[in-house]
C-alpha cells in the first residue's frame, strides 16, 4: 500500500493533510521563516538554508527573500540560478531548474492542481505534475508556470505570463495562455 507521500510523489490523487506531509511542510515553513528573517550581510547562511532545504543546488545561486516553496526537497536548481524577490514554488511534485536561469520578481511555479471533477474536489485531494526549466531560461517577472509545463533551453518567457503548456527550447514567448512568438535568432541582443 503506498504511503500519502507515495501517492504524491507519484502524481497520484493524494491527502494533503496526511501527518507525515502535514510534518514535511511544517519543516519547510519554520526554514522558510528563518530564511526570510536573514539579513542582507547573512549571504553565506542563506545559501546554507538554501542547500539544506532544497533536493540539490549547483554552484552559486541567489535567491532573494521573501521566497517561499511547500516542501523545498522537490526543487532542484542548476548552477547560477538566480531568483528575484516573492518566488513562489509549489514543489508537490518535483521541480527541475537547470544552468544559468533568472526569475524575475514574482514568479509563481505550481506543481500542484486540484480535481476539476467538484464532488472528487470537495474530498480535498490533490494531485501534482513535474515542471521542467531547461538550461539558459530567463523567466519575466509576474509569470505563472503551472503543472506539468517544460520549458526548453534558451527561451525567454515574457512578463506577466500564464504558461500552461510546454515551451520549446530557443524561442520568445508571452502571454495568457503563454504562446510562441518567435525563434530567438543570431541577431537578438
Amino acid at each position: 500500500m503506498s504511503t500519502e507521500k507515495e501517492k504524491m510523489l507519484g502524481g497520484e490523487l493524494y491527502n494533503p493533510f496526511d501527518s507525515e506531509l502535514s510534518k514535511d511542510r511544517y519543516h519547510a515553513k519554520q526554514a522558510l521563516h528563518a530564511y526570510n528573517k536573514l539579513g542582507p550581510a547573512d549571504a553565506k547562511e542563506q545559501k546554507k538554508q538554501i542547500k539544506a532545504l532544497f533536493g540539490t543546488v549547483g554552484k552559486q545561486y541567489q535567491i532573494e527573500q521573501p521566497f517561499f516553496c511547500d516542501y523545498g526537497y522537490n526543487i532542484h536548481i542548476g548552477a547560477f540560478f538566480f531568483a528575484n524577490y516573492n518566488c513562489t514554488i509549489l514543489d508537490v511534485a518535483k521541480v527541475t531548474i537547470g544552468d544559468h536561469v533568472m526569475f524575475g520578481p514574482n514568479v509563481g511555479i505550481y506543481t500542484v492542481n486540484h480535481p476539476l471533477n467538484s464532488e472528487r474536489r470537495k474530498t480535498g485531494l490533490e494531485h501534482a505534475h513535474p515542471v521542467t526549466i531547461g538550461n539558459n531560461v530567463w523567466v519575466g517577472g509576474h509569470t505563472v508556470i503551472l503543472p506539468g509545463v517544460t520549458i526548453g533551453e534558451n527561451s525567454v518567457i515574457g512578463a506577466g505570463s500564464v504558461v500552461t503548456k510546454d515551451i520549446p527550447a530557443n524561442v520568445v514567448a508571452v502571454g495568457n495562455p503563454c504562446k510562441v512568438l518567435r525563434a530567438i535568432t543570431a541577431d537578438d541582443i
